[in-house]
């Protein structure tokens, strides 16, 4: 089944906006076992962490009377991942999380499925990025990257939101920045701190632990409003850069599974997105800001994702 009803869900504020209220459809048989949840990234990344804090949450609330099994599946930014979840139809105890690569890697080719091979089933969060550098870099600010001729930044996949955002901070500071590739923010955040790249873009979850510890130094951030968790760097658009992205965060299963299963997850979704638990073990541990979406929501704002990714990618000559 697929739900990818055509409306003008946008990021932001909008997502709260969009949120309903939706009451489980219980199916007397159902789940019958564990709930595979794939992680098409490596351990310690946003998409793991996003991941094992749902399950946890779900646990910790006996929401399920089975359970969930987390497992990374990395590889071909992306694509084993969805690989082998898109291509089970009709899989209802199979769930995957979504981040960039579920549209790019898809729109670069280099993908077995697209989004149109799932069922969305809620959208929970979304993530705003943090550039940063390591704290011994001389590059105090963005203002001082603009004053070399080239830089490097490691990336998780060939295109990524962090690749799309050099991209764009090529484009405004006049600074070239090569994306270097890696296979899941555990290895980008190692070439960071080991100097093999100059900058990074990664999300408040993957970042706050560095900061804290002192090893790296954040400069600005890609939402339309500063971070809680780091109150005092500014906004891309606050330093004069026409920069806003933020990353999209829910579940999807494979396609063609039924609308009472679809229920069933909207209701267990939706009282995580709104449990005393996540917003402590999530929200206010990782500075992701809320928002919960149903699946006909969630559907269509993938799609609009999806036509944005596209026009982005187009205009950098990426596809």
């Amino acid at each position: 089944m697929k739900r990818f009803a055509k409306s003008g869900a946008v990021l932001g504020a909008s997502l709260l906006a969009l949120g309903a209220t939706t009451a489980p459809i219980f199916a007397q048989d159902y789940p019958s076992r564990d709930i595979e949840m794939i992680i098409p990234f490596g351990v310690g990344g946003g998409s793991d962490v996003l991941a094992r804090t749902i399950a946890s949450v779900i646990g910790e609330k006996e929401l399920l009377p089975v359970q969930i099994l987390p497992e990374n599946r990395p590889g071909g930014s992306g694509a084993v991942g969805y690989g082998y979840v898109g291509q089970q139809q009709g899989n209802d105890h199979l769930i995957a999380t979504v981040s960039v690569s579920f549209f790019t890697t898809p729109l670069l080719g280099a993908s077995p499925v697209s989004y149109e091979d799932f069922t969305p089933l809620a959208a929970i969060s979304y993530s705003p990025y943090v550039l940063a550098v390591p704290t011994s870099s001389p590059y105090e600010s963005v203002d001082d990257l603009a004053e070399v001729d080239r830089l490097t930044t490691a990336t998780v996949g060939v295109v990524s939101d962090a690749a799309l955002l050099a991209d764009m901070l090529t484009d405004s500071a006049g600074v070239q920045i090569d994306a270097v590739p890696f296979d899941g923010e555990g290895e980008a955040l190692a070439a960071i701190l080991g100097g093999h790249v100059d900058i990074v873009f990664m999300n408040p979850s993957e970042l706050l632990a560095q900061t804290e510890a002192g090893t790296l130094r954040p400069l600005a951030v890609s939402s339309a409003e500063r971070v809680e968790a780091f109150p005092d760097v500014p906004t891309f658009t606050e330093l004069g850069h026409d920069i806003e992205h933020v990353q999209l965060r829910g579940l999807v299963m494979p396609g063609g599974v039924s609308e009472e299963v679809v229920d069933y997850w909207e209701g267990i979704l939706e009282e995580v997105a709104t449990s005393d638990e996540w917003r402590e073990q999530y929200i206010e541990t990782y500075y992701d800001s809320p928002a919960y979406l149903n699946s006909e929501e969630f559907a269509a704002l993938i799609e609009q994702t999806n036509d944005r990714y596209r026009a982005i990618m187009e205009e950098q000559g990426l596809i």
